[in-house]
């Protein structure tokens, strides 16, 4: 279907035509007038007869009443040209307009007729088409907002039943730690007993197994302890405080200064700043932190230990980072070794019990902040953190 205004022609341009038309009139009228009134003018400047005098007074009574009557007619056609206007765009016009109140005032669903005949009707069109494309738009929007609360409330009520599956997984390891801690300590005291009062009595694979036995007793309770102390980080309910992590690294080196002194390390810092948590979880930190470096030495030289910090990028928390110069970490594994349980290297190799970055990330994570590998070691490993700065 073709548009309406090849259809029919518009009101516009019917009042032009007319308009043109009369204006053509009322020239040739002023045209015969003017010239009537400048023969009339001739003639008594001439000198004319009273024959010829009277010749122009009646042509000019012509003209006058030719005048009158275009006048009449001027009337009429403008008459008649407001009553086009009023029918053909006033009016239309008018309902148009009532009709696009109706649609802002909330009656989307309701049609916009075709109103008036061309560029009206034409505008009218229009304006229903995007009435249509508005009513698309918005019940698209609706649907969209639809799965966005529905998706919002599936994740919701995913992060419940994660928070309820935390609990309950805390809850199973601080019980399962804390039953498990007698039973062991049995184990490994008769073990020990075993081995106190039947070395070297026995062949020496009998003597073997029960190192075996002790070993494994030891290393269990250290598992145990070690999972305990991560099962209890954020339970306390100790309010955060300002803690001066300076008085806090130095405790934690003499605690590790034996260590130290007998592995030939060296332990260094910058000035460390006042922050926001728990002091105990920020000990047992930076006791990991430091304690990680020097067991992961390298076996050509002695452990270097560097421990910096800076201010965050955003003024509210501090970027802390302990660099080494031991045996470093692939880059594929930088997301691993964080991983409760995870280890790169066989006991053997390196005791421990693959808790003791899990646990770091855990700290740092109560206290809001993130704790990643650095790719960009030259040498060694250094592992930064964040932490909230002091009021």
């Amino acid at each position: 279907m073709g548009p309406l205004v090849s259809e029919r022609p518009s009101v516009l341009t019917g009042l032009r035509r007319l308009l043109r038309g009369a204006g053509v009139v009322l020239l040739l009228v002023l045209v015969v007038a003017f010239v009537a009134v400048l023969v009339s003018l001739r003639l008594l400047a001439d000198g004319a007869d009273a024959e010829a005098i009277e010749l122009a007074r009646r042509w000019n009574e012509v003209v006058l009443v030719v005048v009158g009557v275009l006048g009449v007619v001027a009337v009429v056609l403008g008459w008649m040209v407001w009553q086009a206007v009023q029918r053909g765009v006033t009016a239309p016009l008018g309902t148009l307009a009532a009709e696009v109140r109706k649609a802002s005032a909330g009656e989307h669903d309701h049609e916009i007729p075709r109103v008036g005949a061309g560029e009206v009707a034409a505008l009218s069109r229009d304006v229903e088409n995007m009435r249509r494309e508005l009513v698309q738009q918005v019940a698209e929007a609706r649907e969209a907002h639809a799965e966005a609360e529905d998706a919002q409330d599936r994740l919701q009520e995913q992060a419940r039943e994660l928070e309820r599956s935390n609990r309950d997984l805390e809850q199973f390891a601080y019980v399962a730690s804390h039953d498990l801690q007698e039973p062991l300590r049995k184990v490994a005291s008769f073990t020990q007993l075993l081995q106190k009062r039947y070395g070297g009595q026995l062949d020496d694979r009998a003597d073997q197994y029960i190192a075996f036995a002790v070993d494994g007793a030891h290393r269990m309770q250290r598992l145990i302890q070690d999972l305990l102390s991560f099962s209890r980080v954020g339970r306390s309910g100790v309010a955060h405080e300002d803690v001066d992590l300076e008085s806090v690294l130095r405790q934690v080196l003499a605690d590790l200064s034996q260590r130290i002194e007998d592995e030939g390390a060296e332990v260094t810092h910058d000035p460390l700043p006042v922050v926001r948590g728990e002091k105990g979880l920020l000990t047992m930190l930076l006791r990991n932190v430091v304690g990680n470096a020097l067991k992961f030495r390298h076996p050509d030289r002695p452990p270097r230990v560097h421990v910096t910090a800076r201010r965050g990028e955003d003024g509210a928390s501090w970027e802390l980072a302990c660099s080494d110069n031991g045996i470093g970490i692939d880059p594929q594994y930088a997301e691993r070794v964080f991983v409760i349980f995870q280890r790169l290297h066989p006991k053997e190799v390196y005791s421990g019990t693959g808790i003791g970055l899990a646990l770091v990330k855990r700290v740092v994570e109560h206290h809001g902040g993130r704790v990643w590998i650095d790719p960009d070691a030259t040498q060694g490993t250094t592992i930064r953190w964040t932490l909230a700065a002091s009021a």
